[in-house]
């Protein structure tokens, strides 16, 4: 057996039946041109689906990885531990569905919602992939989670590439659940989690310095990275255990253009398009503060002089959305202004003091979640998470034969952060997935109309 990291163990601790600590994500696949028309691909979409299950469960091994399960037993003394699986059960693990006709979207992510919604069982390994046939327009989904304590996204993201090839010719390509292990090399723009976890000591002398810090400096620091200055919003309340997902793919190209013209890098055009959104959907909601909204963002630190061998240097600042202004431009040049300050001062830190700013960034949010009553009574650290993960490569990709058309990831919510927005890129487009609380959050769907909104409004800035 192998003993659960401590930051692994929060998220086993942390989970509850109304907040579930498993990331995921859905695919949504074309099926080969030829599926069902000739000699090639003869059969019908439901046929070729249904092979495709078929083969999936003949997996001849299964990746270590996917094989653990958790134990938290008297005689391990309350300390949580992974033992292997010896006799995996493919057929519980992986699952083959049909959606009602007529198989849109809607019925798509109603699904998605009901599966991401659901607890994974601790009596076996955690994870779970669904095959999902009869979406309209000759395709197909997969939907996949895992727990977050076993893998994050990022890391899920980087082994579900390695299942996909840009060579649509190539056939009886393995699940992730099914490649074999290798060492996954520190990838720029990933989490700090993985790092984190193998070097606590260093962390801790390395918070101890930041109180060696100039006075100045620590002050900017304090301003420009550190939670508790968001009003609160409907998002920031208890959370139910059923979830909503929508998602939606736009061409980067878009948002490059916007770019071009203010200034602003890419990620702050996100944000932008973000805050419009978050706010018209609030006014619809007639919910919107007074005071500008702010989110978490993971960041990237890397910049062009760090090569390869650098290391990472990633943090979390706290981006000031500009939510209580009118005008798009004006809240982009707020929300470029924030981040820049942000990243200005991250920069001046050592890598191990920027893994402390990160740990602090998503530890502040875990009173709320675990402690009963405080989500929605005190002020909430910041009011909802919008992460951008970059993704696997702009060049089309296949899985047996059949085109990858979005990648959307499906994030964790809970008591206190109702929504999570996240975003990934894939073939010159971003990939929205949004998740929140059925109750807490209602309409969710609405937020893509919305998106559309805000960015056609910063397309029109002159």
């Amino acid at each position: 057996m192998t003993a659960v990291g401590p930051l692994d163990a929060m998220f086993l601790g942390g989970e509850s039946r109304e907040q579930p600590m498993h990331v995921g994500g859905l695919m949504l696949f074309e099926l080969p041109e030829g599926a069902g028309r000739d000699q090639v691909f003869p059969e019908s979409s439901r046929e070729f689906v249904s092979r495709l299950y078929q083969e999936l469960l003949a997996a001849p091994e299964v990746n270590p990885l996917f094989a653990r399960r958790v134990r938290n037993r008297a005689v391990d003394l309350g300390y949580w531990s992974w033992e292997q699986d010896d006799e995996v059960d493919l057929e519980y693990h992986v699952r083959l569905s049909a959606l009602p006709r007529p198989g849109r979207y809607r019925e798509l992510f109603e699904l998605t919602s009901r599966l991401h919604g659901t607890l994974l069982d601790r009596h076996r390994p955690l994870w779970e992939m669904h095959l999902i046939e009869g979406v309209e327009g000759r395709r197909f989904a997969v939907y996949s989670k895992i727990h977050h304590a076993l893998l994050d996204g990022v890391t899920a993201l980087r082994l579900m590439q390695r299942t996909l090839s840009t060579d649509p010719a190539r056939m009886h390509m393995p699940a992730t659940y099914a490649v074999p292990p290798e060492p996954l090399e520190p990838v720029p723009g990933s989490g700090w989690l993985p790092t984190l976890t193998r070097m606590p000591g260093d962390a801790l002398k390395t918070a101890a310095g930041l109180a060696g810090l100039p006075v100045a400096g620590l002050n900017s620091l304090l301003r420009s990275t550190m939670p508790f200055r968001a009003p609160r919003t409907v998002f920031n309340q208890t959370v139910t255990g059923a979830r909503r997902f929508a998602a939606q793919s736009w061409a980067i190209e878009r948002l490059e253009k916007v770019r071009a013209i203010t200034g602003a890098t890419l990620n702050d055009v996100l944000l932008a398009m973000c805050s419009g959104a978050l706010r018209n959907y609030l006014l619809e909601q007639n919910a919107l503060p007074d005071k500008s909204l702010t989110a978490m963002v993971p960041v990237n630190l890397r910049t062009k002089d760090t090569g390869p061998g650098g290391g990472n240097s990633l943090a979390t600042l706290i981006a000031d959305l500009a939510t209580d202004l009118s005008d798009p431009e004006q809240r982009i040049r707020r929300i470029m202004a924030s981040t820049a300050q942000a990243k200005s001062v991250l920069s001046g830190l050592t890598p191990l003091q920027n893994l402390v700013v990160g740990a602090l960034g998503f530890a502040v949010a875990g009173p709320g979640a675990v402690l009963p009553g405080v989500a929605g009574r005190t002020a909430p650290p910041y009011n909802l998470v919008i992460s951008n993960v970059p993704g696997p490569t702009q060049s089309p990709l296949y899985w047996n034969g059949s085109r990858l058309l979005g990648l959307y990831p499906a994030s964790i919510v809970m008591n206190g952060q109702a929504l999570n927005i996240s975003v990934t890129s894939y073939a010159h487009q971003l990939h929205f997935g949004l998740v929140g609380c059925r109750r807490t959050v209602p309409h969710l769907q609405r937020l893509l109309t919305h998106l559309e909104t805000s960015l056609s409004e910063l397309e029109n800035i002159h």
